[in-house]
């Protein structure tokens, strides 16, 4: 008895262990891809300085549907007749979806943020979306590993059409998170997506 008591110990120490590197090896890939998404952030607000403050979260929501659609569309169809691909639209669905976020929590009319303070305000939401992203990737063993990048579409597109859904009710949910909860799985699965991609190569 004592024996197989030490062999489940065993296992489950090893399981344990397992599961520590690849949770760091997650947190490595998703700082990486950040990183990559947070430097095309910091150059587009050094050209054109923080013009997105002008929109409203639904214009945000609506260009993220946007981004979205044209990922499927083009891993339906196969090719694009435009240059940029589908990596560079998850991109652009990670700095949106952070963009909506900073625009939820500021509640005033001030456009021109400067980059120090865009960066602040950007690496505030990364950090609060992280831990999020730790923590059910604990509680769900990193089953996204398994997914097809196609799934992420389109669970992206199904936040979308929730938050849509809840924008329409002036904010209001009965049982459902608030649209930041939205948002924030809107950037986990762009960056599982590009993870993937980036692992493919």
């Amino acid at each position: 008895m004592d024996e197989k008591n030490d062999r489940s110990k065993v296992n489950t120490n090893q399981i344990c262990a397992q599961n520590s590197v690849t949770l760091e090896k997650t947190n490595s890939q998703f700082d990486t891809v950040v990183n990559k998404c947070r430097d095309l952030f910091l150059k587009k607000t050094k050209d054109y300085g923080t013009a997105w403050r002008i929109l409203r979260t639904s214009s945000l929501t609506d260009q993220i549907f946007i981004k979205a659609q044209r990922i499927r569309t083009l891993e339906e169809n196969g090719y694009s007749k435009v240059g940029e691909g589908i990596e560079d639209e998850f991109v652009g669905i990670l700095n949106y979806a952070i963009m909506a976020l900073i625009q939820l929590e500021l509640k005033n009319d001030e456009i021109e943020l400067g980059t120090d303070k865009a960066l602040s305000l950007y690496d505030h939401q990364v950090a609060i979306t992280k831990d999020l992203m730790m923590k059910k990737n604990h509680d769900y063993g990193e089953a996204w590993r398994d997914m097809r990048v196609s799934s992420f579409t389109d669970l992206i597109l199904m936040k979308l059409l929730r938050i849509k859904q809840i924008e329409d009710n002036q904010g209001q949910t009965i049982v459902s998170e608030g649209i930041d909860s939205g948002y924030r799985d809107i950037i986990n699965y762009a960056v599982f997506a590009l993870i993937q991609m980036n692992e493919s190569k």
